[in-house]
C-alpha cells in the first residue's frame, strides 16, 4: 500500500515538474509582454506589478493592425479546414468503406505524398497560382494549395476502418445511401478523428509563413504570423520595447490555439464506435 502511494506522489510530481517546464515559457511570453520596461533576467519572471501594462500590445497595434492580421489568419485557416474536413471525409470514406479496384494503390499514393516536402513544391505552385491564375494576394491563392491534406486523409481512414461493417450493412438494407451513410451513421462516431483532424490543420495554416509571404504583396492580406515577421526585420526598432511588442505579438498568435486546445481536448479521449452496435 505504501509502495503504491509512494510511486503515485513520484508520478504526480514528475508529471508537474513536466508540466511547469513546458509551461514556464508560454508563462514567460505573455509576462514580457506585460512589461512596460524590459526585465530578461530570471527575476523577470516575477515582475513589479508597477511594470505591469498593455503599452506593448497598443504599440504593436498601431504598426501591424492585430485585428487585420488576425481575419486574415481566420480566413485563411478556414478554408484550408474547411477543404481539407470535406475532401479527407470523402476520400477516407472511399478508401476504407467502398470497394473498388485500384483503392490500395491510391492509399499508397497518399502516404507518399506525405514525404514530399512542400518547400520541392513551392516554385512551380507559385507559378500556377501566381501568373497562370492570377491569385496573388487572393485568399484563394493562399488556401489552394494547402485544401488538400493527406495526412487528413489517412486519419479519417483508419478510423473507418474500425467501424463495425454491420452498421453500413444495416443502413444499406434500409435503403440508405453512401452519402446519407456518411452523414448519419459514420460522420456521428469519428468525432474524434474530426476534431483530432481540424486542431492538426488549424495549427499549419495558422503559423504558416513562407506561402502566404510569397503569394501576399499587400500588409492588408498578410496573416498574422507574416505581418509579425515583417515588424520583426523591418519596424520593431521603433518601438520604445521592441522585446516587449514583439512577445506581444507572439501571446495574439499563440492564444487561440491554445484556446481551442483547451476547449476540445477532452474529445480526443473519446471513443463512441462501439455505441452504434448492441450486445
Amino acid at each position: 500500500m505504501k509502495r503504491a502511494l509512494g510511486s503515485r506522489v513520484a508520478l504526480y510530481v514528475v508529471l508537474s515538474l513536466g508540466a511547469v517546464a513546458f509551461l514556464f515559457p508560454f508563462y514567460y511570453m505573455v509576462i514580457g509582454s506585460l512589461q512596460t520596461d524590459p526585465d530578461p533576467t530570471v527575476a523577470g519572471a516575477f515582475p513589479n506589478p508597477a511594470n505591469i501594462s498593455v503599452d506593448n500590445y497598443v504599440a504593436i497595434n498601431e504598426r501591424i493592425n492585430l485585428l487585420t492580421g488576425l481575419a486574415n489568419s481566420g480566413i485563411f485557416t478556414i478554408g484550408v479546414i474547411l477543404g481539407t474536413v470535406v475532401f479527407g471525409l470523402l476520400a477516407g470514406y472511399a478508401l476504407a468503406v467502398l470497394h473498388w479496384r485500384g483503392r490500395g494503390a491510391i492509399f499508397a499514393l497518399a502516404l507518399l505524398v506525405q514525404v514530399v516536402p512542400f518547400q520541392l513544391l513551392m516554385i512551380p505552385l507559385y507559378v500556377m497560382i501566381a501568373r497562370d491564375y492570377g491569385l496573388s494576394d487572393n485568399y484563394l491563392g493562399m488556401i489552394l494549395p494547402f485544401f488538400i491534406n493527406s495526412t487528413a486523409v489517412v486519419i479519417f481512414r483508419q478510423y473507418f476502418l474500425q467501424l463495425p461493417r454491420e452498421l453500413f450493412d444495416a443502413a444499406r438494407i434500409d435503403g440508405a445511401g453512401e452519402l446519407r451513410l456518411l452523414w448519419n451513421v459514420a460522420l456521428p462516431l469519428v468525432r474524434p478523428a474530426l476534431l483530432t483532424v481540424v486542431l492538426l490543420t488549424f495549427i499549419g495554416p495558422w503559423n504558416e509563413f513562407l506561402w502566404p509571404f510569397l503569394i501576399t504583396k499587400e500588409a492588408s492580406m498578410q496573416p498574422l504570423a507574416v505581418s509579425l515577421a515583417n515588424f520583426i526585420s523591418n519596424i520593431a526598432a521603433s518601438t520604445a520595447n521592441p522585446f516587449g511588442a514583439m512577445l506581444a505579438g507572439a501571446v495574439v498568435l499563440a492564444v487561440p490555439a491554445v484556446l481551442l486546445f483547451i476547449l476540445f481536448q477532452r474529445w480526443f479521449t473519446s471513443n463512441e464506435l462501439g455505441s452504434g452496435v448492441k450486445g
